[in-house]
């Protein structure tokens, strides 16, 4: 089992060296936030996660025990679950009129990463209690808020999700519950949803669900879906509401969080947002799963590389091919081996970059909800976030998947025996590519909603920060990245238009083109943020570091990134640019 450290020292580069967090925190009257208590959190939030969480993630993937409607999480989990709480952890960012610390979202992100390193099934009951605490404190009136948000604050109850039914996926226009109102202002919530990561557990006294609905005069299609709170258990009395646990998945991965079938009967609701809004309102919700599903594959590449990098090092077999590099023992150890260091690097490419990746998000959304924050500000911090949001969920995944089952392949056959834990993470890595939307649905968002949709708009936000980039740090030591990273960036609008001439032709060109449109996105993003790391890392060694070889390791890095990883964006390129043709010329009938 990969023993998990928290990578403190590569999370402070990021946050301070990278993204300028104190700078980010004096913009958005954050001042609190100084580096000392930055790097308290980062470091008490580490031995909690390295030493409660950690111990926990192999044996809670012998999963969670369903009777009778109710759900037992693995040994462990409850009591982690409570000293998280005893801690003060969720209330970090939290508003503090409802008990919060106040602190930025973006510092909030860097904790989350750690624990979902450590164990990503357990992170999760959390994590959807702050998406949660989000849709309630943008639209839930102050009696709701008083109700739940301080309650979801302290973490004394956790929340949920619950959108998908078993007719409807991704396609939420066809969902059926239903919600009467009462005289007394409720709703009478009726219907069954599947797929609800922590919908039913043992950990807290009361969950908090936010759940899709119809009213009954509501038009068809998502235009007539609402919004409402429905808890387990009812807020004063915290009596049983009539949300009944039909049964828990058999999952691939992630065995330790509960992914249940939830019946609704008559269960007692309230609406929150304006009628018929609800798929606005849940976006709020939707886009944080968003990123910390992004996240995931993230802390899969880290964790994974973390495991293989220890066992590269100590791994003997054969000898290097220029040569034994330590002749006194009987083989070398693997990491000398070219195609070895191509796995490792890879994973480690993906988790770095990524890590800055979902940060500057992070500090998006801060900027988006600040209250000093100008129009300005907003409308372009709202684009880019519009525009990265799916590059992160779809790209970080099939990346971070992709770094998980390297992982896998340096140990080689043993990689694929269980004690070695190195096949769980590959488990559990695989729903990040499916929830929360799949690859091919941030794909047509990106293309179609974010991109073609206001004629490449928000698209342009986001390559004007690339170009201010590239303009600042025409320096000749960054030469190496700046170049490749301009040619990228200019095309990337120039072919964007031909796809949008195409299209008004065959919509289908669309389709065609979007997951290779978005894998390419993401790869000249991520090289974006390796030339921003690379950056960072002149800027130390200029000053004068006393470890020199940490940022040569980040240059070195970097240069790995755009010779072996970047590349692959021109194959991208190619496959989108040759059309709908061949994948619609076969009848169905040929299939």
């Amino acid at each position: 089992m990969p023993e998990y450290r928290a990578p403190i020292r590569d999370i402070q580069f990021a946050l301070f060296d990278v993204l300028d967090s104190e700078t980010h925190y004096q913009r958005i009257q954050a001042e609190e936030a100084s580096r000392d208590l930055v790097e308290a959190i980062i470091n008490e939030g580490a031995k909690f996660s390295e030493e409660v969480l950690a111990p926990l993630y192999q044996s809670g993937d012998e999963g969670c025990s369903f009777d009778n409607g109710k759900v037992t999480t693995p040994a462990g989990f409850k009591e982690a679950y409570q000293q998280y709480v005893e801690g003060g952890w969720p209330a970090l960012s939290g508003d503090p009129a409802y008990g919060g610390q106040g602190l930025p979202e973006s510092l909030s992100l860097a904790l989350n990463e750690m624990i979902n390193t450590a164990n990503w099934a357990w992170g999760m009951y959390p994590g959807l209690s702050h998406g949660a605490k989000l849709t309630l404190s943008a639209y839930g009136t102050e009696q709701q808020k008083q109700t739940y948000l301080s309650k979801l604050t302290s973490g004394e109850w956790t929340g949920t999700m619950c959108l998908t039914e078993p007719h409807c996926g991704t396609d939420l226009g066809l969902l059926k519950t239903k919600a009467e109102p009462q005289a007394n202002g409720s709703y009478r919530i009726n219907g069954t949803k599947i797929f609800i990561s922590a919908g039913e557990h043992d950990m807290a006294e009361n969950i908090v669900h936010i759940v899709l609905a119809r009213l009954p005069d509501a038009p068809g299609g998502t235009k007539g879906i609402s919004l409402f709170i429905v808890p387990r258990n009812e807020a004063e009395s915290l009596n049983h509401n009539n949300v009944n646990c039909g049964s828990i998945e058999h999952k691939m991965g992630i065995h330790g969080n509960a992914t249940a079938v939830l019946n609704f009967d008559d269960a007692q609701g309230f609406l929150i947002g304006p009628e018929n809004e609800g798929l606005r309102c849940m976006f709020t919700f939707m886009n944080f799963a968003r990123l910390g599903t992004a996240l995931q594959g993230m802390v899969a590449a880290e964790l994974s590389y973390q495991g293989s990098l220890a066992y590269a090092k100590d791994r003997l077999a054969m000898r290097a091919l220029s040569g034994p590099v330590f002749p006194e023992k009987p083989a070398d150890p693997i990491i000398v081996h070219p195609d070895v260091r191509r796995m490792l690097l890879t994973q480690r490419a993906i988790s770095e970059g990524g890590r800055a990746m979902i940060y500057y998000c992070s500090q998006l959304g801060d900027v988006v909800h600040a209250k000093n924050s100008s129009e300005e500000d907003i409308e372009e911090a709202d684009a880019i976030m519009s525009v990265l949001t799916p590059i992160a969920k779809a790209f970080l995944t099939e990346t971070g998947y992709e770094a998980a089952n390297l992982g896998l392949q340096v140990f080689g056959g043993h990689g694929y025996i269980r004690e070695w834990g190195m096949e769980q993470i590959v488990r559990d890595t695989r729903i990040s590519t499916l929830y929360e939307g799949t690859t091919g649905i941030q794909a047509l968002d990106l293309i179609g909603r974010k991109v073609l949709a206001d004629r490449g708009t928000m698209l342009r936000f986001w390559t004007r920060i690339i170009h201010r980039f590239c303009r600042d740090n025409d320096k000749r030591k960054m030469q190496e990245f700046i170049r490749p990273l301009r040619r990228y960036y200019r095309e990337w609008g120039g072919f964007t238009n031909k796809i949008g001439l195409k299209a008004m032709k065959n919509r289908d060109e669309v389709g065609a083109a979007a997951y290779d449109y978005l894998m390419y996105s993401g790869y000249v993003s991520l090289a974006y943020f390796w030339a921003k790391i690379a950056d960072a890392a002149y800027d130390q060694l200029e000053a004068g570091t006393e470890d020199p070889d940490y940022y040569q390791a980040k240059i070195k890095t970097a240069r790995f990134y755009y010779k072996k990883l970047l590349p692959r964006a021109k194959m991208h390129k190619e496959v989108m640019m040759s059309g709908a043709k061949t994948l619609l010329e076969l009848k169905q009938e040929e299939f």
